[in-house]
């Protein structure tokens, strides 16, 4: 068993000492912030050991048998709100209509797993109704920002040959200024309804729900020829969970609950590109 300890900064002293706790036969540095223990003996309660102490001095833990190499992979899929960005954008959209506090409530509750995703979105969207489409544009220039070592993962993933898919609950108006700004494969999001330059409350077509992410996932693999294994999947929230499922390695970014007990990687601490050490 090998695990992989992680963080940010001047992480080295602190790694270090997690790594000691392990007793591994080996260690590698992977860059300046990353340590791979080898070898290690693998126990419940060694396991809650390292992640009380990670947890503590702020660094990631990630166990794994043997080693995963980028060539295993063929496609990268990621959420967007608060996953492959920092923001969750309709939370965003209704600050601008005073609501962002009660449509932020739902928003939290959906990605808990507490409400049924569809049901809230609809209950959200419909609470931005007649707001000026202008706001979409205030949302994308002052608030939308890239989650930390977002383009260093994309950068390296597509060097390595691999493809990317950003798969949303949310909206079209910001993913495919996302597809473009990053040279992104593939994008699948909710559409807005906009009449007259207003926000009508609506949801075009059919909404991207966790079953929606999960057979985009599919599609996308199957028109490259590959198979869902052969995906690494992101998210944070509980309507992600489906198409995690199916990846062949499913990671959880700063991640609710629900999310970071089922997932393959847990990355807290880190950025995005906290999964490339994972991947030598």
């Amino acid at each position: 068993m090998n695990l992989v300890l992680q963080g940010l900064d001047d992480c080295q002293a602190r790694l270090e000492r997690i790594a000691a706790l392990t007793a591994p036969k080996a260690t590698k540095w992977i860059g300046e912030r990353a340590l791979r223990c080898e070898g290690i003996t693998f126990s419940p309660a060694l396991r809650q050991t390292i992640e009380v102490a990670a947890q503590a001095a702020q660094l990631d833990a990630t166990y794994s048998i043997g080693m995963h190499k980028m060539s295993e992979f063929k496609l990268v899929a990621m959420d967007m709100d608060s996953t492959l960005i920092t923001i969750e954008c309709i939370d965003e959209i209704a600050d601008m209509q005073g609501l962002k506090k009660q449509v932020s409530e739902i928003t939290e509750a959906a990605m808990r797993g507490e409400l049924d995703f569809a049901e809230s979105l609809k209950r959200r969207v419909a609470l931005l109704e007649g707001l000026d489409a202008s706001a979409l544009e205030r949302v994308y220039e002052e608030r939308l920002r890239l989650s930390p070592g977002a383009e260093t993962m994309l950068a390296a993933v597509k060097k390595a040959g691999l493809k990317t898919l950003l798969v949303s609950g949310g909206f079209t108006y910001f993913t495919s200024r996302l597809k473009e700004r990053l040279g992104l494969d593939y994008t699948h999001a909710n559409e807005l309804e906009i009449v007259d330059g207003k926000l009508t409350g609506k949801v075009v077509g059919n909404i991207v729900d966790a079953d929606e992410k999960m057979r985009t996932v599919e599609r996308v693999c199957d028109e490259l020829g590959i198979m869902p294994s052969q995906a690494i999947v992101m998210g944070d929230g509980a309507n992600d969970l489906k198409m995690m499922s199916i990846s062949g390695m499913s990671v959880a970014f700063r991640a609710k609950p629900v999310v970071r007990e089922q997932a393959n990687v847990s990355l807290n601490f880190v950025g995005l590109d906290g999964i490339l050490p994972l991947l030598t």
